[in-house]
């Protein structure tokens, strides 16, 4: 089954290709015979019932500096000559990417979007996690500084993130005698407009923090994620560092919690981030990442789990609208 696959991400020439999970989605499905587009999130179009962007067909190859070639742009219409959305833009987490998700929404009755638009736009990373609070850290979400003083000194030491945030970035430690909770607090105050997130600190992030991998709810592979030195945050993207893993009995308890759930809301490509083998800290669905370290590590294809999945959804959704 050859599909025609329009992916939503950021400009490819910016890319590192040696770790870059769209762009191994993208190889994949290139050798399953499937047609290539590419387009950015503000190229998107909308009038009367039609979807459209000004998308770029494109080739890849696994070769640094040479790693894409565009053909003439085209007006694709993804409601009706695409197969498969994949939404692969990175956050943050904004207007821009809600309004993307109510756009691609329009047309989820027609094309496959991966992940699932209205369940993406309603399962933000930071926030969908609180469904699972039996499994986290102490957790406080707030814009006070009482609040955060209080929690500080209840639990010691704390972790301070915005709510919105990705790839590692703004995290703070505050450390028990708060010397700088006051001035944090009022930046991220003046910085974003929603609440912040503040934990527990866990000592055992020393030992890394394990990003799990879920394809249409079931377990497909795990790195451990070890933090730089100096560092509390142990993301590739700030300069942490993957090692193999194998999953504890508490994390396969937390994804037989989150896969049914997954699953039942499209979210076909999920990464869970672990601490200490039993602190659900995050479920990334927007544009999670993770599958080239898994498969340099344990050999498992998960590009090719995904599209796996991705091709059984296409062909029921097919077989449905034949009947």
């Amino acid at each position: 089954m050859s599909l025609s696959v329009a992916v939503q991400m950021d400009p490819l020439a910016g890319i590192n290709i040696a770790g870059d999970s769209s762009f191994a989605l993208m190889l994949a499905a290139q050798a399953r015979g499937h047609r290539l587009f590419h387009y950015a999130a503000e190229d998107l179009n909308w009038s009367g019932d039609r979807l459209w962007a000004k998308a770029h067909p494109v080739t890849v190859q696994r070769v640094a500096g040479d790693h894409f070639r565009f053909d003439d742009p085209v007006g694709l219409d993804l409601g009706e000559q695409a197969d498969v959305v994949l939404m692969r833009q990175d956050p943050p987490f904004d207007l821009g990417y809600i309004t993307a998700t109510h756009l691609l929404e329009r047309i989820a009755d027609r094309t496959l979007v991966v992940n699932d638009p209205a369940s993406v736009r309603n399962a933000p990373e930071k926030v969908f996690v609180l469904d699972y609070a039996r499994f986290m850290p102490p957790t406080l979400i707030t814009r006070s500084l009482d609040e955060a003083r209080a929690f500080l000194a209840e639990h010691g030491a704390i972790v301070i993130k915005p709510l919105h945030g990705n790839g590692g970035k703004a995290i703070f430690k505050v450390e028990a005698d708060a010397a700088n909770l006051s001035a944090l607090i009022e930046v991220f105050n003046q910085t974003w407009r929603e609440p912040h997130m503040v934990q527990a600190f866990l000592p055992a992030v020393a030992k890394g923090d394990k990003r799990i991998v879920l394809v249409d709810g079931e377990v497909v592979g795990a790195i451990n994620r070890l933090p730089g030195e100096g560092e509390i945050r142990s993301n590739l993207a700030v300069g942490g560092s993957a090692e193999k893993t194998e999953l504890t009995e508490r994390e396969r308890e937390i994804c037989a919690a989150l896969g049914p759930e997954l699953k039942r809301r499209g979210l076909i490509f999920v990464g869970i981030d672990v601490i200490g083998g039993e602190w659900l800290t995050e479920i990334n669905v927007t544009s999670p990442t993770g599958i080239v370290a898994i498969e340099r590590f344990d050999g498992t294809d998960v590009a090719g789990l995904i599209w796996d999945a991705i091709e059984r959804r296409v062909a029921e959704r097919k077989a449905v609208g034949a009947r």
